[in-house]
This record gives structure tokens, C-alpha cells and sequence, in this order.
């Protein structure tokens, strides 16, 4: 007999954005009045740590110098098969991406 294949969900497949990490605590103590769509500026090993899950911005912030958005203490571990040259300072600032 032929197995049947079951067929992929459209909606996750086509759209390939897909949401890592959120800071609720966040939501829960302040207001948000205002939200953005952005961007992160990552190194190799740091996209492979957060598609395993293990980012972490539980006490990030947001600070904008010279016109450009930085986002500050956000931990991303290392991955753990980038020795060396692949590897990352986990808690460097990165940049944020965003729309003018």
C-alpha cells in the first residue's frame, strides 16, 4: 500500500516569518503604546543558536545614538559546534533593522 503524505500547513510555509522569541514580561509591567517591525543584525552562529530556541530578552532594551536603534543586553548563547572563528560575544549589542 502507499502511504498518504500529509500535506504542510500553507499559511507557515509561504510567509517565512516566524516569531523566536518574545519579551512578555515586558508586556505584562509596562504599557506599549507604540510598536515597530524590525530587523537584527546576526552573525552565523547566532542564527543557528536562536533556531534551536535559546534567545533570550528578558532584560533588553532599545537605545537609538546617531540615528541608528541598538538593542542592548540580549543573550544569545553560543552555539555550541562554532569554535573560534565562528563564535560570538553572547551579550554584544545588536543592531536593529527597521523601516524609515
Amino acid at each position: 500500500m502507499v502511504s498518504k503524505k500529509s500535506k504542510p500547513n500553507k499559511t507557515a510555509a509561504t510567509s517565512g516569518i516566524k516569531v523566536v522569541s518574545q519579551n512578555r514580561k515586558a508586556r505584562h509591567d509596562y504599557e506599549i503604546v507604540q510598536t515597530f517591525e524590525a530587523g537584527i543584525e546576526l552573525k552565523g552562529s547566532e542564527i543557528k543558536s536562536i533556531r534551536l530556541g535559546k534567545a533570550q530578552l528578558r532584560d533588553s532594551f532599545v537605545r537609538v545614538d546617531n540615528g541608528e536603534a541598538w538593542v542592548f543586553q540580549t543573550h544569545i548563547p553560543p552555539y555550541d559546534f562554532a569554535h573560534g572563528f565562528g563564535s560570538h560575544d553572547p551579550d554584544r549589542p545588536k543592531k536593529l533593522l527597521m523601516h524609515r
